[in-house]
């Protein structure tokens, strides 16, 4: 049998209170028996925490040394810079066992050369009784020039060696694909000076051995074909001591990706008598080719490739777009790098033909699963194209007159002509970034591309809500 409980009395909570032992307050009941200002009073967890440390910044670069060698570049008052101030004091709560539970930092003077961080902690003392506490730590901030700033202020004509990057084309992809990698592994970090060529880039350094590092590097990235001098300086008769300045030339395969190929004779049957029309499709330390015609691979190391060197034929600068009229039925299929290609009989006409021929070229391409009919390929026409060398004979290789490389995506191409234009603006800017110009503001180069409209994820989008369609 159930009984109505008036609402009054539904909200009444009763609790058991008990004398303080140092103060005899009433206060509720728990495990210390002492009221909060006697327990504060009695404990004090904050004895003992460090309350002032000290920050090395430079004044160059604008970053602070996380020891030992370390420099990090924060901006202040920033999420970042704070945890990177309560790093420091990791190490000292873990040893008076304290947990961190809040910090935040407190406003000061502009130009101040002192930060102030209240941190809130918390301690467990008498009879697993939780007290929480706060107190400020003051950072001092000493100014310092760090160790890269050091050289690059320094006389420039001071340096050892020198690794002259070279790549003999009109692009120079490789390089800026190398110069990307050295960003991202810090391989240039005891670069001395950086020097734009015509056709590359000089790297200085002031050591021998950081220059040889930097060639394994680029060894291991592209093919390259090194050749290494030195000049002698000065030489001490006294000690029979030499001085030497270093410099090491390294010529980067100037073959690229989607580029087309005529193998010479020679590597053909080296390679198992490939091609010799071939594409290729990846440039890493090995060149990885394609047939598209057989659909056969191959891989070509740096020390064969410049055994017997060879250029592009064509490079992705001289493709043609060409329109689908027809596709027969696939015959084979392979993967190439994860993507699934097959082999097809398609009969492709150029653009720019439109209006004054009837021309149309009958030819086998690798692109049979992502071609149909309408749809727009870029390739490379064939026909009048000058090899300029003897012992290439295109006649018998040309077939169809036309190769396609890869099929164009129109809505892609749409979404991403409307903000190609700002691109190439901010590009002429941030080209100066790696190249030792000055840099561009943070702050500036945010506001330019939150401006923009970059259709980066659409079609991940677009797949995502494709498949939430077919569920539903």
């Amino acid at each position: 049998m159930s009984r109505c409980i008036p609402l009054e009395q539904q909200n009444l909570v009763t609790f058991h209170t008990i004398p303080c032992c140092q103060c005899a307050s009433p206060l509720e009941l728990n495990t210390a028996n002492m009221c909060v200002k006697c327990l504060r009073s009695k404990t004090n967890i904050t004895e003992g925490l460090l309350k002032k440390l000290r920050l090395t910044h430079c004044t160059e670069c604008e970053c602070y040394l996380q020891p030992p060698v370390t420099w990090i570049k924060l901006i202040p008052q920033s999420k970042q810079f704070l945890a990177f101030c309560l790093k420091r004091l990791e190490q000292n709560m873990k040893f008076k066992r304290v947990r961190l539970v809040h910090a935040e930092t407190l406003p000061t003077e502009p130009d101040s050369k002192m930060i102030k961080i209240k941190v809130f902690v918390q301690k467990v003392v008498m009879n697993g009784t939780i007290v929480e506490q706060s107190y400020v730590v003051e950072y001092v901030q000493y100014d310092r020039i760090c160790e890269n700033c050091t050289r690059v202020n320094a006389n420039p004509n001071q340096w050892s060696a020198v690794v002259q990057l070279r790549q003999h084309v009109s692009h120079m992809r490789s390089i800026f694909d190398l110069e990307q990698a050295i960003l991202k592994h810090g391989v240039g970090r005891n670069v001395v000076r950086i020097k734009k060529m015509k056709q590359g880039i000089d790297f200085f350094f002031d050591r021998e051995s950081c220059a040889k590092k930097f060639v394994d590097f680029a060894k291991a990235q592209v093919p390259v074909r090194i050749c290494d001098g030195k000049e002698l300086v000065s030489h001490d008769t006294k000690s029979n001591g030499y001085n030497y300045k270093y410099t090491f030339s390294v010529e980067i395969c100037p073959v690229c990706r989607e580029d087309l190929i005529f193998l010479p004779p020679k590597v053909a049957s080296s390679l198992g008598n490939v091609g010799p029309i071939v594409i290729c499709t990846r440039v890493t330390n090995m060149i990885a080719l394609f047939d598209p015609v057989t659909s056969a691979r191959c891989f070509l190391d740096g020390d064969t490739y410049w055994r017997a060197p060879f250029k592009s034929l064509l490079t992705s600068k001289e493709l043609v777009e060409y329109v689908v009229l027809d596709v027969e039925e696939v015959h084979s299929e392979v993967t190439v790098d994860g993507k699934k290609f097959g082999l097809a009989n398609v009969e492709v006409a150029r653009v720019k033909d439109f209006g004054k021929n009837d021309k149309r070229f009958n030819i086998k391409t690798h692109l049979g699963y992502l071609l149909k009919f309408g749809d727009h390929a870029f390739g490379y026409d064939l026909c009048g194209v000058n090899s300029g060398d003897s012992e290439i004979e295109l006649e018998e290789y040309i077939g169809g007159g036309a190769i396609l490389i890869k099929k164009r995506y129109e809505e892609k191409r749409r979404k991403r002509q409307s903000c190609s234009k700002d691109l190439e603006g901010i590009y002429d800017k941030m080209i100066n970034l790696s190249l030792g110009g000055e840099e561009l503001p943070y702050d500036l180069l945010e506001e330019q591309l939150g401006g923009l409209n970059l259709h980066l994820n659409d079609e991940e989008s677009e797949a995502k809500s494709k498949k939430v369609r077919r569920i539903t």
